[in-house]
């Protein structure tokens, strides 16, 4: 071929000239291991899916508390659910009956606005639920009774039905319903299939101590409120606390099962 032919390169035409610090690559060299993976490793990283979101199973405590005291054993209860791998204490008040003027007649403090009002409808997101309420006459207060009455679509529908529950009590007296407060609130747990979880005496040797008025039974934990200014002892708050490790522990068996 002639000069200039394309393929002998012109004695005038240099051919180009790489830049300083510039590397030339040749195809035939070897492509170390590291060049090679380093590309598909991001790829790799771009195509993976995100790792889980832990989510951790939820066990409301729903509660109605006038003067505080049931109000101090669900926030210890809480404690007791929190300290439980995998398994979140979530508190909720049921909405007040009594008008704003009675209340403060009655010289009931504020409530914690903190803590949310629960609707009916809130309660199949639950995983278990701990009711809590004081004492009338040996039964629930009205307050949770009326919570109780407006779930009547989830009992036509049977949403809570298999749900774990439990109940935590407070009234005046030792013989004012530590017992029959939460025996009267099982019919409410039977009505929509619900499953009653009572600590039983699982909590040990301090469910015999004989050495100091302590409210709690069986059937869950309790305080004795007396006039109204007694507040939770240390032997009550630790019955409470044991009862929401209790329930969790039991929350977490049935939801593996």
């Amino acid at each position: 071929m002639g000069k200039g032919g394309g393929c002998v390169p012109s004695k005038k035409r240099q051919p180009p000239v790489a830049p300083e610090n510039s590397a030339t690559v040749d195809r035939n060299d070897p492509i170390s291991i590291e060049d090679r993976t380093e590309g598909s490793a991001e790829v790799v990283d771009q195509l993976a899916p995100p790792p889980p979101i832990e989510t951790k199973l939820k066990l409301f405590i729903v509660f109605y508390s006038m003067y505080g005291h049931v109000e101090a054993l669900a926030k210890q209860i809480k404690k007791g659910i929190d300290c439980t791998d995998g398994v979140e204490g979530i508190l909720y008040r049921v909405d007040e009956t009594l008008p704003l003027e009675v209340l403060e007649k009655m010289q009931a403090p504020p409530k914690d606005p903190a803590i949310p009002v629960i609707s009916a409808a809130e309660l199949v997101e639950a995983d278990g639920v701990l009711f809590g309420f004081p004492t009338r006459y040996g039964c629930m207060a009205a307050q949770m009774k009326a919570f109780f009455d407006s779930t009547g679509q989830l009992w036509r529908e049977q949403k809570l039905a298999g749900k774990p529950a439990g109940f935590f009590v407070s009234t005046g007296t030792q013989g004012g319903g530590q017992e029959t407060t939460a025996w009267t609130a099982i019919t409410q747990l039977t009505h929509h299939g619900m499953l009653f979880v009572p600590i039983g005496y699982t909590f040990g040797a301090g469910m015999f101590k004989m050495s100091e008025i302590r409210g709690g039974t069986p059937y869950g934990a309790g305080v004795f409120a007396g006039d109204g200014t007694r507040q939770p002892s240390e032997g009550e708050l630790a019955l409470a606390e044991y009862q929401g490790k209790y329930m969790a522990s039991i929350v977490k068996k049935l939801a593996h099962t």
